[in-house]
């Protein structure tokens, strides 16, 4: 089993994130396409990344920002149950979590992007350090 600073990624998760970034969908193209290469902003994103038991769209860990593009099937109110369950996980690890449909992504990218870009700006300062540590 793998893992990252998240927690452990069980192998069939990371086999199932490389499938899904060969099999991406049109506004996940048309996505990543402002995201890939540092093109937004200087900052680094990741596709189909894993976050412990999860697999996200988009991830930019300088910033703690998940970007994730659901489409018609997360209108279904068990998606729903299980956006909301996997959201508020991934804020408990201190990430933020922006969600949009395919829709908005491929109808209006440039008001999702700058939606992304504002999350950006707003970039979580690091912990500080506990009383009596790092001081000189």
């Amino acid at each position: 089993m793998a893992g990252n600073k998240y927690g452990p990624v069980p192998k069939k998760h990371v086999k199932r994130a490389r499938r899904l970034r060969r099999r991406q969908t049109d506004a996940e193209a048309c996505l990543w396409q402002h995201l890939r290469g540092r093109r937004l902003g200087g900052f680094k994103f990741r596709r189909q990344h894993t976050i412990g038991t999860y697999i996200v769209d988009f991830f930019c860990e300088d910033a703690g920002l998940v970007i994730e593009v659901d489409g018609g099937s997360h209108n279904e109110a068990s998606q729903e149950s299980y956006d909301q369950k996997r959201t508020l996980t991934l804020e408990k690890l201190g990430l933020r979590v922006l969600r949009f449909w395919n829709d908005e992504v491929l109808l209006h990218t440039e008001q999702v992007l700058e939606a992304i870009v504002e999350a950006l700006e707003v970039v979580p300062s690091p912990c500080p350090s506990p009383r009596g540590r790092g001081d000189s």
